[in-house]
């Protein structure tokens, strides 16, 4: 069982206590802190949990620690978790800029520790199902759609919402980004609350990636074309639509669904499949996958360079943003 203690009891902070509490075949609850004091003492009350007057206070009691600070101070909490040797899991986005993020890389392999970031999606049960039928997919298309929550607005959509996408799409095509396209308006925030990005790989790949944070309705999906396949995921329903295409070899069968491809080309016989997925807590999937890569000493499922790499993409998405900023 590892020590743990936790940074950051806001509301995501709160789920992240109340998860690691049902997991204590993992996870030695040791204690939290939050800057708010009167939140602190709330928090403590409520969970039965001791609170701790400062970060290294509570750093020299646990063995890693699990941070969900507002992403402005991502970088000086770890930072100084890694300057004592904890292993540490931070929430997305790693941190506000690429400097501070390529430093945590350092400071992970000079501190050699286990890394993981909060991508939750990875964890996400459509995706974990999708993840056999992949097969070098060369289009995507994401949207990612949510109503309108103040609570997200100290950072760009790209860095609240859009992140969790980029970070699927470059766990799926295995090639470097070549270019960056973008556009976005700021309608209620001072940033950019709609953006659209074009991403444009070495392999040929493209994905168009598009987030909302003040949408009438939730959407959370992704669709992958590669050849002979489709594959649909939808992150908010937890669902998975494949269709596949093989060659008819010899006679089809009648109830079989054939597709005709015209003269001097072969039918295509069509399989749907939409697996029965098993209902799984994300968040809770994600820290067990923590509490492995430790005890086990194995890379984390999303380490420090993959958040740094979705950082990366998404600052240049951000650059691209002001470049073609529209004002109303």
């Amino acid at each position: 069982m590892l020590k743990i203690g936790l940074i950051g009891a806001g509301h995501l902070g709160k789920i992240h206590l109340k998860l690691i509490l049902e997991l204590s075949d993992y996870f030695d609850l040791v204690g939290f802190y939050d800057e708010d004091k009167e939140n602190s003492a709330k928090v403590s009350a409520q969970f039965n949990v001791k609170s701790f007057g400062s970060i290294n206070e509570l750093l020299q009691q646990v063995d890693c620690v699990d941070i969900v600070t507002p992403t402005l101070v991502h970088y000086k909490t770890a930072a100084e978790a890694l300057r004592m040797r904890k292993h540490v899991f931070i929430e997305k986005p790693l941190s506000e800029t690429i400097a501070e993020a390529q430093k945590l890389v350092s400071l992970t392999t000079e501190a050699d520790v286990k890394v993981q970031v909060g991508h939750v999606e990875r964890f996400n049960p459509a995706f974990q199902a999708a993840l056999p039928y992949f097969d070098n997919p060369m289009f995507i298309e994401t949207h990612r759609l949510a109503q309108f929550n103040p609570r997200g607005t100290d950072v760009p959509v790209v860095l609240d919402l859009m992140i969790h996408d980029i970070d699927i799409v470059l766990s799926v095509v295995k090639s470097r980004v070549k270019k960056v396209s973008a556009s976005g308006v700021a309608v209620i925030s001072d940033t950019h609350d709609i953006t659209n990005a074009r991403l444009e790989f070495e392999n040929g790949a493209v994905a168009n990636l598009t987030a909302s944070r003040i949408s009438l309705k939730n959407m959370r999906k992704s669709r992958f074309f590669q050849k002979d396949a489709y594959i649909s995921v939808d992150f908010l329903t937890k669902e998975l639509e494949v269709v596949r295409m093989q060659d008819v070899v010899g006679e089809a069968d009648p109830f079989d669904i054939v597709l005709d491809l015209g003269p001097n080309k072969a039918p295509k016989k069509i399989f749907i499949d939409k697996p029965e997925l098993q209902e799984i807590n994300a968040i809770k999937e994600e820290l067990k996958s923590f509490y492995d890569a430790i005890t086990q000493n194995v890379s984390p499922k999303v380490t420090v360079e993959d958040g740094c790499a979705a950082m990366e993409v998404a600052i240049e998405i951000i650059e691209k943003l002001k470049q073609n900023q529209i004002h109303f």
